[in-house]
């Protein structure tokens, strides 16, 4: 009888062992980590059609993962033999500002983890990009057909006038005023989050880059501070104002100043790398840097083109009156515009002229670009767009008085420039129609900026404005 049971439970041991070595051997392509499935993404923040690199690990091996951004599918792979997986995805082009979700699914096992990502467009610094092209592509909020029903959101007063054009980042929205402050407020509610007053008027309009707000001052100084605190991180004094919005690129902050020179500044320390002196005052012109060269203008009548790395002079290229705006480079060209009454095309890497555009008044806007066109506005109180290959007039639209430092912004079909005869403009971009405007109480020199399906601009009525779509 002993010897029965023995032999029972003996093939009751070898059954129990092929079962499990049968269901082992069967779900091998499904073996879950005890951790449980998790979804890493590269950046928690960026704008419509930029790329993010998903991990996601705790899934079964070899199984497919079905990524969804919101509920579109953007993408499908398989696991590796640990259960993890990495896929570069792209933001879709039609998700508006705001928190959207990315989630990895398995299709076999059903187990999904998810991970927030924030749709923000910036307009981070006075040319929106490097090239200083004015054109925020990733806009999708207003448009031309919907801009006509613009409603004014919040507004901030200052104590004096403001020239500086706003930056706006990661829901922040910074600019300078006549009563020397810098100003930091909330992009969404327009409350104050911090300030700092220097010892001069700060028409220079701010940069941020990596956790950084820059700007320059009439009182000489160029100032870093901790972007989110206002902490003060370095200043660095140049021999007298600085009116130059600065240019932040590959860790250099680039800045012209009244003092004659354009400054190449360590972004971390403040240290001066190079300067290069022009023959007058820099003005408002902004440094713009692309491949490995910076162009600025200088109101000894001259558009200049510096090495970045060292500030030797590339080329120079003389106009017939001072340059006060700032170039812009695209399709192989810089445009710059003169208070000769002309807005110049040359080439970027020989200086030589493609050709020039006259107005019929001084020239102290700054040119911007987007979709082969160029805008500009000029003291003949008029906007033009023009052919950036040819310089052929597209169009023209005529404001109520001239067009000063006030530059144009373009973002999804639709232009904005301030004038002196207080209003900001919205025009079609392809046509020069008319969409919209808004009286503000002073001459608008401020250039307008989009961002998050927001316009912000300052007016020398001391306030700062923002419109929106109406909801």
């Amino acid at each position: 009888m002993n010897g029965y049971i023995l032999r029972f439970l003996l093939t009751l041991s070898m059954c129990c062992a092929l079962l499990v070595a049968f269901a082992v051997s069967k779900s091998t392509h499904l073996v879950i980590a005890s951790a449980g499935p998790s979804v890493k993404l590269s950046a928690k923040t960026g704008p419509p059609t930029s790329f993010l690199t998903v991990t996601a690990t705790g899934f079964g091996n070899d199984e497919k993962i079905t990524i969804s951004f919101d509920s579109a599918s953007v993408g499908i792979g398989v696991t590796s033999t640990s259960g993890t997986f990495t896929m570069k995805i792209q933001v879709p082009g039609i998700v508006t500002p705001g928190t959207h979700v990315v989630r990895a699914m398995g299709q076999t096992s059903g187990l999904s983890s998810q991970a927030a990502f924030l749709v923000q467009t910036n307009w981070s610094a006075f040319g929106f990009d490097t090239h200083h092209t004015r054109f925020n592509s990733f806009e999708n909020v207003l448009n031309s057909t919907n801009v006509s029903s613009l409603v004014s959101g919040w507004s901030y007063a200052t104590g004096s006038s403001i020239l500086s054009s706003p930056a706006v980042a990661n829901g922040m929205a910074y600019f300078g005023s006549d009563d020397h402050k810098l100003y930091a407020l909330s992009a969404s509610a327009g409350s104050v989050l911090w300030s700092y007053t220097t010892g001069g008027d700060i028409r220079s309009s701010p940069a941020v880059a990596n956790g950084v707000v820059y700007v320059g001052s009439l009182d000489f100084k160029v100032y870093a501070f901790n972007a989110t605190l206002g902490a003060l991180r370095w200043t660095y004094t140049t021999g007298n104002s600085i009116e130059s919005p600065p240019s932040v690129v590959n860790g250099v902050v680039y800045i012209g100043s009244d003092d004659h020179n354009v400054y190449a500044l360590n972004a971390s320390t403040g240290a001066v790398l190079w300067s290069y002196p022009t023959g007058s005052d820099i003005g408002f012109s902004s440094p713009v840097v692309v491949n490995g060269t910076v162009y600025v203008g200088s109101e000894d009548d001259t558009i200049y083109a510096l090495s970045a790395s060292t500030g030797k002079l590339v080329w120079s290229y003389r106009a017939h009156d001072e340059i006060y705006s700032s170039p812009a480079v695209s399709y192989g060209m810089v445009y710059a515009s003169s208070k000769d009454g002309n807005l110049y095309a040359l080439n970027a890497n020989t200086g030589k002229l493609k050709w020039s555009y006259s107005t019929l008044g001084p020239v102290t806007s700054s040119p911007a670009i987007a979709n082969k066109i160029v805008y500009v506005g000029s003291q003949d109180s008029a906007v033009y767009a023009l052919n950036a290959a040819t310089g052929s007039l597209i169009w023209k639209y005529t404001t109520g008085s001239i067009i000063g430092l006030s530059s144009a912004a373009v973002a999804n079909g639709v232009l904005y420039i301030g004038s002196d005869d207080f209003k900001l403009y919205a025009l079609n971009a392809a046509t020069g129609a008319f969409l919209w405007f808004y009286m503000t109480g002073s001459e608008i020199m401020s250039s307008p900026v989009v961002a998050d399906g927001v316009v912000y601009v300052g007016s020398e009525d001391d306030t700062l404005y923002t419109f929106h779509v109406a909801s």
